[in-house]
């Protein structure tokens, strides 16, 4: 099993290295599960971490169900967020660093304390202490030109869910209620192009820590919580101003190279 765990990891990795095409697994490496396709991912940090560094926050995907029927699955994917690819607004991100890169605009959480496993389970109410702030963020997505209508869910969540690294801004403290609910909005260029509400942050920031302790794996203060996107993703190209606006959080600033 290990080895096989290993390979699936390693395969994934080589061909993220290689700037190759996104594809799936091959049949000989398909994870059996969810469950063995995390145990994949988990193998995929470390290799990741020596390039990217250590594992520095966690993100949710696939929250929308358009994305979920697409990747025959009924619930989201989460991911790792390493130290390297965190960058505070404003920020320049080189395209040329990505082979594709695509952009989604989410509310993130800041944790002020240690969330261990063993606290599991957790819901909206039992994460509120452990949040120090919010602030409106930009995720990196490095799809290496994927088709998302033959994408299974279980070779993109060895590779890591496409995550490339986020852009951050300032955090505020906030409650809950305060961030359930409160709309972006996406400039390009300074043109709009999208305004969406969050759904409730807190409540993914729980179902994150809740799929990581099925792994024994804490949250750590420190870390950053990409929550899911309040608008369409969108793709960019060298020269692009991004500017997300979040009420009461204030903005996320990109200038793309």
């Amino acid at each position: 099993m290990a080895g096989g765990i290993d390979s699936m990891a390693q395969h994934m990795w080589d061909a993220r290295r290689a700037r190759q095409k996104y594809a799936n697994l091959p049949a000989a490496l398909h994870p059996g599960s969810i469950a063995e396709a995390y145990q994949a991912q988990e193998a995929y940090y470390r290799l990741a971490e020596p390039v990217y560094g250590p594992v520095a926050g966690v993100k949710v995907a696939t929250t929308t169900k358009v994305m979920q029927q697409l990747m025959g699955i009924t619930h989201p994917c989460g991911g790792a967020i390493f130290a390297r690819t965190i960058h505070s607004s404003p920020a320049r991100i080189a395209k040329s660093d990505f082979v594709n890169l695509r952009i989604e605009s989410e509310i993130a959480l800041k944790l002020g304390a240690d969330m261990p496993a063993a606290k599991a389970p957790w819901n909206a109410d039992s994460v509120a202490p452990y949040v120090a702030g919010a602030m409106p963020a930009y995720e990196l997505i490095e799809d290496r030109n994927a088709v998302y209508t033959e994408t299974n869910a279980v070779s993109m969540i060895v590779e890591n869910c496409w995550n490339g690294g986020v852009v951050i801004g300032t955090p505020k403290p906030v409650t809950c209620k305060e961030v359930a609910g409160i709309t972006g909005r996406q400039l390009l260029n300074g043109k709009p192009i999208g305004e969406g509400k969050s759904e409730d942050p807190f409540s993914a920031l729980a179902w994150l820590a809740n799929l990581l302790a099925e792994r024994n794996r804490d949250l750590k203060a420190g870390m950053v919580v990409i929550t899911g996107s309040l608008i369409p993703t969108f793709s960019i190209q060298a020269g692009d101003r991004c500017v997300f606006t979040v009420d009461g959080l204030g903005e996320c600033v990109m200038d793309v190279t």
